[in-house]
């Protein structure tokens, strides 16, 4: 179920309802989970199910479910499962033929597209990024030719290295988003060029805190495939580098270069070899 991403105002009447009926609460954070519930007077056990003891807390929490007992997952702030842990327990309940039941309410991906200005039915949630390396790079590479807003968390410490690397790969006259506590005191949500927010993080005295959602707006139709090399500057790229490399270096340095596929590099340069004249 969900709960509010900060304005205690936002928890609906039903989740409040549910909250009260429950048994057991399976939440995130229980000392997180233990504040809101102060708030409301719920009085009710809670059960630690984070990303760290998941799966140990499941064959639990079914016994607890097989004795007839209401639970109710909630993780530290808004929708469960989007970027939070519970799929396993949901996944599990579900095999186990128990009835799952949604219990919509504040989410901070939707809330941030609600006011990013990005028209268009869709959109892509990514998340959290590889935390680094050529993983995280490949991952931008690819997300950068999406063409619908795509919706990013990450930490207010690492938020600075997001916006500049967005920049970079997506370009920085890209439009985006940044909200930062969405319905708390101090929220602020800044609509910019990329290159403008991350000039605004970079010249900011204090660090950021508190949660953090980027908005990007999705590439327009130039942007969406990438400019593939003509097949004969492949070949000149191919049989320069076969001079001194050996075939599989060969394609992992023409597909650094070319920002091609390495398999694609690869099967030219055995094409080219079994063409080659004797």
């Amino acid at each position: 179920m969900a709960t509010p991403i900060g304005h205690l105002g936002d928890l609906t009447p039903r989740a409040l309802e549910v909250l009260r009926a429950s048994q057991r609460i399976v939440a995130e954070d229980t000392r997180h989970t233990r504040k809101l519930l102060a708030h409301f007077d719920l009085h009710v056990p809670l059960v630690s199910c984070h990303a760290h003891n998941e799966r140990e807390r499941i064959p639990f929490l079914l016994d607890c479910l097989k004795r007839g007992e209401w639970l109710a997952l909630v993780s530290d702030a808004g929708t469960p499962l989007l970027s939070d842990p519970g799929g396993w327990l949901v996944a599990a309940a579900h095999e186990a033929g128990y009835r799952v039941t949604p219990v919509p309410g504040p989410s901070a991906a939707l809330a941030a597209l609600s006011v990013a200005g990005f028209p268009g039915a869709r959109f892509h949630f990514e998340g959290f990024l590889p935390p680094r390396g050529s993983a995280r790079k490949a991952r931008l590479q690819t997300l950068s030719r999406i063409d619908v807003p795509l919706v990013f968390f990450d930490s207010p410490r690492r938020l600075l290295r997001l916006v500049d690397e967005l920049a970079v790969t997506f370009g920085a006259e890209r439009m985006a988003l940044l909200a930062r506590e969405m319905t708390k005191r101090h929220e602020s949500i800044h609509r910019a060029t990329l290159g403008k927010l991350r000039a605004l993080l970079a010249a900011q005295a204090e660090a950021v805190r508190g949660e953090v959602v980027v908005v990007v707006a999705g590439a327009d139709e130039a942007e969406q495939e990438p400019v593939r090399p003509s097949a004969p500057r492949l070949d000149r790229v191919l049989m320069l580098l076969l001079d001194s490399l050996s075939p599989s270096h060969a394609a992992t340095v023409a597909s650094a270069l070319l920002d091609i596929p390495r398999s694609q590099a690869y099967r030219r340069i055995l094409e080219l070899r079994r063409t080659a004249p004797p």
